[in-house]
């Protein structure tokens, strides 16, 4: 009798075990399942990368559309050269002043314009070495020549950058050889781009193909430049900017693109097929995305009630524009609200606060705007008032 209870207390227990185990497996695929789920609609487009960090974003919102590891910070090579530009245009008084090359700038190791001394050049010819043939010892005469040493160009490399807003970036040197402390992630290097991209000697340097310097030494020696950028020579719409390469950083590329008035920067640190991966980022966002002023579509009565006003109504509106990059299932997806009052009461002075609108995607705030009075209204005169007053009664 003990021994057929026991039997069939085990038998329940094993089956309770396996049904559990049943249970649990189910659940961690359901939870896999979800989690797989959220990862792939983390990003605006559904591409797959190999960079180690990689990120694209719109440069006038600066809305994120595509990240991968975009806030781990990486060694990025001669895209560091993106923030050495930036920083010589707006530090430099007169970019086509010809100053003599240091010694310090000769012999630096790396891709090379093989600077010698006595070559006299300008800072813009400098630039244009700089970015299209990625040239150390470039930099280094850049950086002399603006700040007085390196080292006081660097501290300005990450005044720069604080300037900016990136958070995860230190530079040490301004070339992008590998050193302690110097480092940038996918997301700040394509913020750095975007706020450089607004220059326009820097997107002009950046998104030249092909050019010539002549040293000012009086040899009359001509260097010729053809930029390192294969999307600028393959890519309709690319407008720059810059590649690089060391053994720690791996290969790493920012581009640009350009079509139908928007503007997406991409960036890939440590990624071997780096033109090909980025092109396709590139172009798979100017095909989903276009830019709309989200106020264009405010649907709100251009008018409120006055009471006791010299006029019954008084116009409203809004001041701000606002740019957003949205896919077509996106603009469907858009929600306003608007927050106004029934009527006002006189007196009301034009650019007075009467309500607020605001903008929401998948329950996410994008943008909220204050309602102003756009004209004066006076209240009644007591004249006006007594009138008003015996013709009611």
């Amino acid at each position: 009798m003990k021994s057929s209870v026991l039997s069939r207390w085990n038998f329940s227990a094993k089956k309770l075990l396996l049904s559990s185990f049943v249970l649990l497996l189910c659940i961690c695929t359901i939870f896999f399942a979800v989690c797989t789920n959220l990862t792939a609609n983390a990003n605006a487009i559904n591409l797959s990368c190999s960079a180690k960090a990689s990120a694209v974003i719109e440069t006038t919102s600066g809305r994120l559309l595509y990240a991968h590891n975009q806030n781990v910070k990486l060694p990025m090579a001669s895209t560091t050269k993106i923030m050495t530009a930036i920083t010589a245009i707006e530090n430099c008084a007169d970019l086509d002043e010809k100053f003599e090359i240091s010694p310090k700038a000769v012999g630096v190791p790396g891709t090379s314009l093989y600077l010698r001394k006595g070559d006299i050049f300008s800072t813009r010819d400098l630039l244009y070495a700089l970015m299209l043939i990625s040239g150390n010892d470039a930099s280094v005469a850049i950086a002399e020549h603006v700040a007085g040493s390196v080292s006081e160009f660097v501290t300005l490399m990450n005044d720069t950058a604080k300037k900016i807003g990136v958070k995860n970036s230190h530079f040490a040197n301004t070339h992008g050889l590998d050193a302690d402390g110097h480092y940038t992630t996918a997301y700040d290097l394509a913020c750095i781009t975007s706020y450089a991209l607004q220059n326009d000697t820097f997107r002009e340097i950046v998104g030249t193909k092909n050019t010539k310097i002549i040293n000012g030494n009086g040899s009359g020696e001509i260097k010729y430049l053809r930029n390192k950028n294969k999307l600028l020579h393959t890519l309709d719409g690319c407008i720059g900017v810059k590649t690089g390469y060391t053994d720690d950083a791996g290969r790493c590329l920012v581009s640009a693109l350009e079509k139908d008035g928007i503007r997406f920067v991409c960036v890939v640190l440590n990624c071997g097929p780096m033109f090909p991966e980025s092109a396709q980022m590139l172009c798979e966002c100017a095909e989903k995305f276009r830019l709309y002023d989200l106020t264009e579509f405010y649907h709100f009565k251009d008018h409120l009630p006055v009471v006791e006003g010299k006029t019954n109504s008084v116009k409203i509106g809004t001041s701000e524009k606002f740019l957003y990059p949205l896919t077509e299932d996106e603009v469907k997806k858009l929600k306003f609200e608007y927050t106004l009052p029934d009527s006002l009461t006189a007196p009301m002075k034009k650019g007075q606060q009467v309500g607020q609108v605001e903008i929401f995607l998948d329950n996410n705030l994008l943008f909220s705007e204050k309602i102003f009075t756009i004209e004066d209204v006076k209240p009644k005169s007591v004249l006006q008032r007594m009138k008003d007053f015996f013709g009611n009664w």
